[in-house]
Parts: C-alpha cells; sequence; structure tokens
C-alpha cells in the first residue's frame, strides 16, 4: 500500500493546527523544578522587585514567549515590580513588546510599576555593574528618560534591592548570571531556556545555584497550569504531541504494509 505523500502533508498540518486553534488540554504534570521558579516568585511579597533578562535571539521565540508570558502574568498578578532588558540585541524589541502586552493585561503603569531598560552590551560588564550601581550601567531606559527620574528605577541602587533575577535564555547566558550575579553577589536567579539547553543547567539546580528552571514549551505548559491561565505554552505542546501520535501511527502503518506486502510476494512466488 502507497500513501500518497500529500496526504501525509494534509495529515501532518491538520494535527498541528487544529490543537492551535481548539483547545485539548492534554494532560501534563507539573515537574519539581518549574513549580521552584512559581514558589520563588510566588513567596515574594507585594512591590517587591523582580529583574527579567531577555537573553534570547529572534529564533528562540516560539519556545521564549510562551514562558516569558507566564512568568510575566504572575509577577504582575502578584503585584509585584518588574524591571527588564535585553542582554542580546535581537531580544530587545521582543523583550519590549513582550512586557507591555502582559503589563496592559493587568493595567500596569510605565514608571511606576515596570520598567524596560533596553540593551546593554558587553554582558559581563554589564551584569557585575549591576551589582554596583544601576544608573551607571542603564542612565537611561529604552523610551530615552532617566532612570534616576523613573519612580521605580530611582529608588533601586543594586541587586541588593531586587528580590530575584530571572534570565530567559536560548543559550548560555544563564551561565553569566550563575558566574557574576549568583556567585559574586550571592543575588537569587531563577531561569526559563529553551528545551534544548534545560540539561546544561539541572547541576546548577542540584547546587543551589538557581532557584528553579522552566524549560522549553513544556515548561511554559506547566507554569501555565500554575498560574491557572492557558496560553500557547498548552496549545503548542498539545499540537507537538498529536503531531507525534500522527507520526508513529505513520511509521507504524508504512511498516505493517511493508511486512504484508512481503508475505503475500512469498505466497505469489511460492
Amino acid at each position: 500500500m502507497r500513501i500518497d505523500r500529500r496526504i501525509i502533508f494534509v495529515l501532518i498540518a491538520f494535527s498541528v493546527a487544529i490543537p492551535l486553534i481548539f483547545k485539548i488540554g492534554l494532560p501534563n504534570r507539573v515537574t519539581k523544578e518549574v513549580r521552584m521558579v512559581y514558589d520563588a516568585i510566588d513567596e515574594l511579597e507585594r512591590e517587591e522587585v523582580v529583574l527579567v533578562s531577555f537573553d534570547h535571539e529572534a529564533s528562540s521565540l516560539p519556545e521564549i514567549k510562551p514562558m516569558a508570558d507566564a512568568i510575566l502574568r504572575h509577577c504582575f498578578s502578584k503585584d509585584l515590580k518588574v524591571i527588564s532588558f535585553a542582554l542580546l540585541a535581537e531580544g530587545t524589541a521582543i523583550g519590549d513588546q513582550i512586557l507591555r502586552d502582559i503589563a496592559a493585561e493587568y493595567e500596569k503603569r510605565y514608571g511606576e510599576d515596570y520598567v524596560y531598560l533596553g540593551f546593554r552590551p558587553q554582558y559581563t560588564a554589564a551584569i557585575l555593574g549591576l551589582g554596583e550601581d544601576l544608573h551607571r550601567v542603564f542612565p537611561e531606559d529604552y523610551r530615552g528618560i532617566s532612570t534616576s527620574e523613573l519612580p521605580l528605577t530611582k529608588k533601586i541602587k543594586n541587586y541588593n534591592d531586587i528580590s530575584l533575577v530571572i534570565s530567559i535564555a536560548d543559550g548560555d547566558l544563564p551561565s553569566y548570571w550563575i558566574n557574576y550575579a549568583e556567585a559574586r553577589y550571592h543575588q537569587r536567579l531563577a531561569i526559563a531556556v529553551t528545551a534544548v539547553m534545560a540539561t546544561t543547567y539541572y547541576p546548577y539546580l542540584s547546587s543551589g545555584q538557581i532557584k528553579g528552571l522552566v524549560g522549553g514549551l513544556k515548561g511554559a505548559a506547566e507554569y501555565e497550569i500554575l498560574i491557572g491561565k492557558p496560553g500557547m505554552g498548552g496549545k503548542g505542546m498539545d499540537a507537538q504531541s498529536i503531531a507525534h501520535l500522527v507520526i508513529l501511527f505513520l511509521v507504524a502503518l508504512g511498516n505493517v504494509s511493508y511486512f504484508l506486502g512481503r508475505r503475500n510476494n512469498s505466497k505469489g512466488t511460492g
């Protein structure tokens, strides 16, 4: 039996598209490392400051955005103050857009409830500089407003005024946060990374150098469960899971067809 490849393409397209359009809600278990990030944020008091660093490029947006959305929703629902910036140039505009969109959902005011500082090159120097004086590293925010004039940032001197740092990354930048912010300044740190990078940071989780880890689309889906806000993380996992099931079915069908064909051929020659 031979299946036209166009039929296979259509099956895969529908298996991906349908879960993204319609809510399916396949079961998903919340892992310990994701709950640790949730707990690290949830234990903070109202108006404590969280620093969110967008340490990623545009190519990883499908994984990064669901994680960032879920984490920021948790922060704003707790009435935490959020300061954010990007340590990679490509993440600058993306981070600004994500932060503004989620802040608008919770009617947060710029300058008082959240501030976006923009991009800063030389990430090692930037991370170390924040341990001494935020205003020296970021004299102005992304909009060109002096950080000494904004109600939120004018009260922030260094890591002593920041309760938690969260690095949302697709590469090795969390290692710099661990080596410089956590090790040197004892800054509490949690990370959200793409799935392919997650295994790199489990040793830091075991050593206690990071307070939790959200890994990829699955981690985003788990975090959405914890905050009770379904989003693209859950939909993406449903689409991925159903597409995998369809592929497994087609592989099994191909193998059954092959062996039946061989058996029929052997009977015909016998």
